[in-house]
């Protein structure tokens, strides 16, 4: 299965790479593509580390992605599935027979959410087919994650374990909660992406910082 990221910003913040490196490792390079880049975008504008993990990116949007990589599949109308919190339907595991493509419209993660997933759907009204992960914002990694257990793992999304506004404590009087939902691992903790808590605690550090400049 494929997994398409409407990337849909100016630049790659350090919270995005986090994240767009964890999912390249969760997936596999060679199932992930970034599409609607900015159309000025050239390679020297991609992370190195995202580059060294064999991301695969186009300009163009999603109907045009097959320009760039006409070996990927082609993308019908009714077998891309929009990852959508507004949609009647819960994804589940029997829905890997009926989608190639897996499209998540860059709101996830966003806080407060933006509502960039009707702008795809109003855009593709006969290639996308909506699915909802849930009722809660999920960071972009915890949504791949989440698709790929139900469609992968034939889990069914009642079945996963997750945690809602988790707070990561870092001394007695430092603290930070998290507005997302995230799946929880073996050991009962939210899976984050490698790096991302050292990064909650130095965006957190600085706000602090903030209050007092």
């Amino acid at each position: 299965m494929k997994y398409i990221i409407e990337h849909m910003e100016e630049g790659f913040s350090e919270w995005v790479v986090l994240e767009y490196s964890q999912i390249l490792k969760d997936v596999g390079s060679e199932n992930l593509i970034l599409s609607s880049l900015p159309k000025n975008t050239t390679e020297k504008d991609i992370p190195e580390r995202l580059l060294k993990l064999g991301l695969q990116w186009t300009t163009g949007d999603l109907k045009e992605i097959t320009k760039k990589y006409p070996n990927l599949q082609q993308l019908e109308n009714g077998r891309v599935c929009l990852l959508d919190p507004r949609a009647s339907t819960d994804l589940q595991p029997e829905d890997v027979e009926k989608f190639d493509y897996f499209v998540f419209g860059g709101i996830l993660g966003d806080h407060p959410p933006r509502d960039r997933t009707t702008e795809l759907a109003i855009a593709y009204p006969n290639l996308l087919i909506g699915r909802r992960l849930g009722d809660k914002q999920m960071t972009t990694d915890t949504a791949v994650r989440t698709t790929q257990i139900i469609v992968k793992d034939k889990k069914k999304f009642e079945d996963i374990e997750f945690i809602d506004y988790p707070e990561f404590r870092f001394s007695k009087n430092e603290a930070t909660e998290m507005p997302f939902r995230y799946v929880l691992d073996a050991q009962k903790k939210p899976i984050l992406p490698e790096g991302m808590l050292e990064l909650i605690k130095h965006d957190a550090e600085q706000s602090i910082d903030d209050l007092f400049m």
